[in-house]
């Protein structure tokens, strides 16, 4: 099975490398990895001690982020470094001064996994939620280092429980721990023979708990809000913003309107902007235009929506028009506004639990949600 695993990592490269040409997200995604291993040398000498940390993207490296700080913390002397699998997640944390490293995970191809884990010499390596790497998990095991895996969650019809998924069982049986958010999935974990885990919860609450904490204030959302009431749209997608779209437009009352689309691509970006009736301005053009007198902006960037959403009144966060993929509602949330998501949050527990107080509400069309 892992010769059929590494033939597909090579599979992946080689259409990921044509696709480059076309996708400037994947174009990032590839080129960032060819620094990879320069950076490590450049950074990293035998003498150092490292904690590595890796997460998917922005999203987890939000989640991993308290354990980050507290890392740093405790042990000062020690190098921290975080890789991410995504461009986004790169590009804005990258600018941050939290880690000592930041840096793309190479593919997990056998020969990748043996030199970056022989260049970063990691003390311990820290995964977030869902990363599951074999090759990379094989390589530290073999070095015995320990690995935990932290804010898990599992649920039923994922591989490792399944008949057939005696490969990324093997994966999973690398990890030293595995702290997770709740019963089910330390239960899940011992019907295959997994007993070392701790229930902790989701990090993701520490985060927003230091977010609601933390200094939010944006020079450019006072001078544009002007204590009007604001409408917080963030991390959507276009079945979002075809409703959305629908009620600003057809919306008369005075309001200031926000929408941060999850993916930040220039054409979209400009079909986004062609579609909305209103005044619109892009965030990476505020210098040239005068914000009081906009009534959207569109954010064309990525790092802020945090911030943004507390200045909101109500608050949108997209998608929940498709299966998994509901981003993080703690955000909006935890700044004690309504938040209104798609109809499809089942497995987001706080979603789930939220959505039981009505602090959460969920909408299925347009005509539902206008109403």
């Amino acid at each position: 099975m892992f010769i059929l695993y590494n033939l597909a990592i090579y599979v992946t490269s080689f259409f990921l490398h044509i696709i480059a040409f076309f996708s400037p997200k994947v174009n990032l995604f590839v080129k960032g990895r060819k620094k990879v291993f320069t950076e490590l040398k450049k950074h990293i000498n035998d003498k150092d001690s490292t904690i590595w940390v890796h997460t998917a993207s922005l999203g987890e490296y939000e989640q991993g982020l308290p354990i980050v700080e507290k890392l740093k913390a405790e042990y000062p002397t020690f190098k921290i470094v975080v890789s991410f699998f995504s461009p986004s997640g790169y590009q804005v944390i990258k600018q941050r001064k939290t880690a000592d490293l930041v840096t793309y995970l190479p593919l997990d191809t056998a020969k990748n996994a043996k030199r970056f884990i022989k260049l970063l010499q990691p003390k311990i390596a820290i995964f977030i939620k869902y990363e599951i790497w074999p090759n990379m998990l094989k390589e530290l095991n073999n070095g015995s280092i320990p690995i935990l895996l932290i804010s898990a969650i599992f649920k039923p019809d994922q591989i490792y429980f399944k008949w057939y998924g005696g490969f990324m069982r093997n994966a999973l049986e690398k990890f030293s721990h595995f702290f997770i958010q709740d019963l089910e999935s330390e239960k899940l974990l011992n019907s295959i023979g997994l007993n070392n885990s701790t229930i902790t919860g989701d990090t993701r609450f520490d985060r927003v708990s230091e977010i609601l904490q933390q200094n939010n204030s944006l020079e450019f959302m006072d001078n544009f809000t002007q204590n009007y009431p604001c409408f917080i749209m963030g991390s959507t997608w276009p079945e979002d913003e075809e409703l959305l779209v629908a009620y600003i437009n057809a919306a008369s009352h005075k309001m200031k309107y926000v929408i941060a689309p999850h993916t930040i691509v220039p054409k979209e970006i400009a079909r986004l902007r062609q579609q909305i009736k209103k005044r619109t301005v892009l965030l990476s053009e505020i210098s040239e235009n005068p914000l009081a007198d906009a009534e959207v902006i569109i954010v064309d960037t990525i790092g802020l929506l945090t911030k943004i959403y507390s200045y909101a009144q109500i608050a949108y966060v997209g998608g929940a028009f498709t299966t998994g993929g509901l981003h993080n509602t703690l955000e909006p949330a935890v700044f004690g506004i309504p938040v209104i998501i798609g109809p499809i949050y089942s497995g987001f527990k706080e979603a789930e639990e939220l959505v039981k107080l009505r602090g959460i509400f969920s909408v299925h069309d347009k005509a539902e949600f206008t109403s």
